[in-house]
């Protein structure tokens, strides 16, 4: 994706997004925290978003990849806009009839008649081929 004659890529993100570089096929990667490093475009560079909260409103974070020339010359950018979704388990955690967010006993399970917690069965068979 980047554009004739780049040599080299920086990155800049909002706040809320986390960005990592690494070579596609490689465990080590290297965060991108300082919006002034560049990297060498070399085949099998890989970008790595990752938000850790859910956004606040559609498209409210940004990462955008900025490409230059020999010797630093700016040539393009090319952005996207990301929005966080969040994603919760909400059980009967105190087997009360009524599904609780923060129930305080969701993040533990203890058997018994006055037990507490959530049973999470999953079905992992193949019922059909």
């Amino acid at each position: 994706a980047a554009p004739p004659g780049a040599v080299s890529f920086g990155v800049k993100h909002t706040e809320g997004v986390s960005v990592e570089v690494g070579r596609r096929g490689r465990e080590e990667v290297e965060p991108a925290l300082d919006s002034g490093t560049r990297w060498p475009l070399d085949e099998g560079m890989v970008l790595r978003f990752s938000m850790s909260q859910a956004s606040t409103e559609l498209n409210d974070n940004k990462v955008t990849v900025s490409f230059y020339a020999e010797g630093g010359k700016p040539i393009n950018q090319t952005g996207v806009f990301l929005t966080g979704i969040g994603i919760s388990l909400d059980v009967d955690a105190d087997q009360d009839g009524v599904v609780e967010k923060n129930n305080p006993n969701k993040a533990s399970w203890s058997w018994g008649p006055q037990g507490h917690g959530a049973i999470l069965l999953v079905s992992c068979d193949k019922e059909s081929p």
